[in-house]
């Protein structure tokens, strides 16, 4: 049973892969490979010979020989079954509740027009100058409203500057490398890190003293190699913009990046789980925009019997803004998340990490895992690597792993959701990135995967 969980894994992994290839959202795998694993667990339940306790990172004695099922609320099979299943949905929405706050948040900026306000801080019309606008900006913005969102926001306003497509395509692989490089050190930068963050292998602190610097180099080479290149060497004319500004678009974009950059205080000040800080963030944002929103409608509209509730509705920022989440983003990370909390609840996990300590140095393998992120998705990476070391917290090898897993995925184009997202943006090809940008990436995770290793030895 435990090799056709293994399959089902190996097959779920290769759809989700070759998405594009098979023209099958990787949502569907995720999901399906979810539902199957824990299936098959459950219908083999009295086969399997061990069981791993998530709680204190342990294989349960004596697991074989417990009872399938205990009349007495004693220990049995079934039983560590039930309560590694809740625990690990619990675990796991915990982070997709965080994520959907977040994305709300920045959906009602954007609602109100908000990040306008960046572009209208852009003046330049020199190439170059706008490539480090747009590379420091990434690596700012990423920490603060994740990687994804930051290449949305930032693609977005590059399209209101450079009308040439084929101009674009080189500022777009920049802002994935630097956008990716900024949500490495930020515990809400990427979720590899908020993953990291919350299920206590580091802290913020730590976090931000151990990987700013190499995440800044990182960022720092590629555009610095990048700006003598000939696509950045040229100036442009910005198109005329003709969209409406919102009067309280600077007020909601600076109050919404302040009340996400607030989760982690709040969760330093009370000791409860991000998600609280989240849902008190996105509650205050909201109020604050349901409030501006209310003084945009006229008189008339108010007195007017004749709107109904739909229409009351679809005028409410946050009712707009959760209608703009990706939820495909969020099922994928659920069904890829317990997926790999079926491996690890088998001790397959566990045992696999207890190998590889004993056969290579572990700062070697997590190298190697970043040049794997670049190939398959981070997410299931970093929770497995979570079930393999039984370390403590803000151990360097946890802090190294949020790095490598969170920039080496740069080096190719469906290597981070950033990418995937600019990929589909500007239609960037698979082969053009790997050519044109690939090698920059490369460059910039090495760097600061070196100088991590140096000061850790200093």
């Amino acid at each position: 049973m435990e090799t056709a969980i293994v399959i089902v894994f190996i097959l779920g992994y290769l759809a989700i892969t070759l998405e594009h290839s098979i023209k099958i959202d990787k949502l569907v795998p995720a999901l399906l490979m979810m539902a199957i694993s824990w299936a098959l667990i459950a219908f083999g339940l009295d086969n399997f010979s061990n069981w791993f306790d998530s709680d204190n990172h342990s294989m349960v004695t004596g697991f074989s020989s417990l009872p399938h099922h205990s009349d007495l609320h004693g220990e049995s099979k079934m039983s560590w079954f039930e309560n590694t299943l809740l625990h690990h949905f619990g675990k796991t929405c915990e982070i997709l509740i965080f994520l959907i706050g977040a994305m709300t948040i920045v959906e009602i900026i954007d609602h109100f027009n908000g990040f306008a306000t960046i572009k209208k801080f852009i003046k330049t019309k020199k190439k170059i100058n706008l490539l480090w606008i747009m590379c420091i900006l990434a690596f700012i913005l990423s920490a603060i409203i994740d990687n994804l969102t930051a290449t949305i926001v930032l693609i977005t306003i590059l399209r209101k500057l450079i009308n040439e497509n084929k101009d674009r395509l080189w500022f777009a692989g920049l802002i994935i490398i630097a956008a990716n490089a900024g949500g490495a050190w930020s515990p809400i930068g990427d979720v590899t890190t908020t993953m990291l963050w919350m299920g206590k292998k580091v802290s913020t602190i730590e976090l931000i003293r151990l990987l700013i610097f190499p995440s800044l180099l990182c960022m720092l080479i590629p555009t610095i190699i990048a700006s003598f290149l000939k696509p950045f060497r040229e100036e442009f004319d910005p198109p005329k913009d003709n969209s409406d500004d919102n009067k309280y678009g600077s007020a909601m974009l600076y109050l919404g990046l302040s009340a996400i950059v607030f989760v982690p205080i709040f969760k330093t000040i009370t000791h409860l789980p991000p998600y609280v800080g989240m849902m008190l963030s996105l509650a205050i944002v909201t109020l604050v925009g349901e409030i501006l929103s209310s003084k945009q409608f006229s008189v008339k509209d108010l007195n007017d019997s004749t709107l109904n509730q739909a229409e009351t509705h679809s005028s409410s920022p946050i009712f707009k803004a959760l209608s703009k989440i990706e939820m495909p983003s969020i099922l994928f990370f659920l069904g890829i998340l317990m997926t790999v909390a079926a491996l690890e609840s088998l001790g397959l996990v566990f045992n696999l990490g207890k190998n590889i300590q004993e056969s290579i140095p572990i700062n070697f393998f997590v190298i190697l895992l970043g040049f794997g992120s670049a190939v398959i998705d981070n997410v299931p990476l970093v929770a497995a690597s979570m079930g393999m070391f039984d370390l403590e917290i803000d151990n360097t090898v946890w802090h190294f792993i949020a790095y490598s897993a969170g920039t080496g995925g740069s080096m190719l184009i469906i290597g981070s959701a950033a990418g995937v997202v600019a990929m589909g943006m500007e239609k960037i090809s698979f082969f053009w990135y790997l050519k044109n940008i690939a090698w920059l990436a490369a460059v910039g995770y090495l760097t600061g995967a070196c100088s991590f290793l140096l000061f850790q030895s200093l």
